[in-house]
């Protein structure tokens, strides 16, 4: 499986790469209309936005990174009680995302080479299940990367992660105080987990958000994005 349809934007000389991925149920085209606040505020720069290459299992013409029925086929997570019930869940996930990591690595490295960049140019940014499939390729990368930020994520496959993580780049983990999708849980979770594999973490929750992406979040990741890179 390969990466064939994004979209993309360049500002300036680009110093540094973004690599965005759009969540489940979704695709480039939708996260793109939703990016302008963060593009707005960020100078020289190549924002990428790849397309999922699978379609999507429950919405006609969406995409996903992974099939999330393969791990959860009758979408128990959302219900369950505990947090710790809803982690197992998401702990299933290890081999789908090692396997989006095995298509969008070669994304990446190609991607760095158009425009003469090295992986400490390199910032990966994800939605939902975009976040995670972030998460875990930044850590699980060959280099470490500048910087990663995770919206409405969680670091699913925590425990095979933990144990053949490679890298620790700085991050920012935004997430909605009503998510009712990803729980808000999921975020101290991610962060704890991110600090014990030595990563400087940095968390965002927005009062009156659910599980989306928002101006208030967008702009506090690029803020971040132009302050520490």
């Amino acid at each position: 499986m390969m990466i064939h349809e994004e979209i993309a934007h360049v500002r300036g000389v680009p110093k540094k790469l973004i690599v965005f991925l759009h969540g489940y149920l979704d695709d480039c085209s939708a996260l793109d209309a939703k990016l302008l606040p963060f593009r707005e505020n960020l100078q020289d720069y190549a924002l990428h936005i790849p397309q999922a290459p699978y379609k999507c299992e429950v919405g006609k013409g969406m995409r996903q990174w992974y099939s999330m029925y393969r791990f959860d086929p009758h979408y128990e997570r959302r219900d369950v009680k505990t947090f710790d019930d809803f982690l197992r869940y998401y702990d299933r996930m290890a081999l789908g995302l090692e396997e989006t990591y095995q298509y969008l690595q070669p994304y990446i490295e190609q991607t760095l080479s158009e425009y003469n960049l090295d992986y400490k140019d390199l910032i990966l940014c994800g939605f939902s299940q975009g976040a995670m499939v972030a998460l875990y390729t930044a850590l699980m990368g060959p280099r470490k990367i500048s910087g990663l930020v995770s919206f409405s994520g969680i670091l699913a496959g925590y425990q095979y992660v933990l144990k053949h993580a490679k890298n620790c780049p700085d991050a920012l983990l935004i997430h909605g105080k009503s998510d009712k999708s990803l729980r808000p849980e999921a975020l101290d979770f991610t962060q704890e987990q991110l600090q014990n594999l030595g990563c400087k973490v940095q968390t965002y929750i927005f009062n009156h958000g659910d599980h989306e992406l928002n101006a208030e979040g967008l702009r506090t990741a690029s803020d971040f994005i132009k302050k520490h890179f």
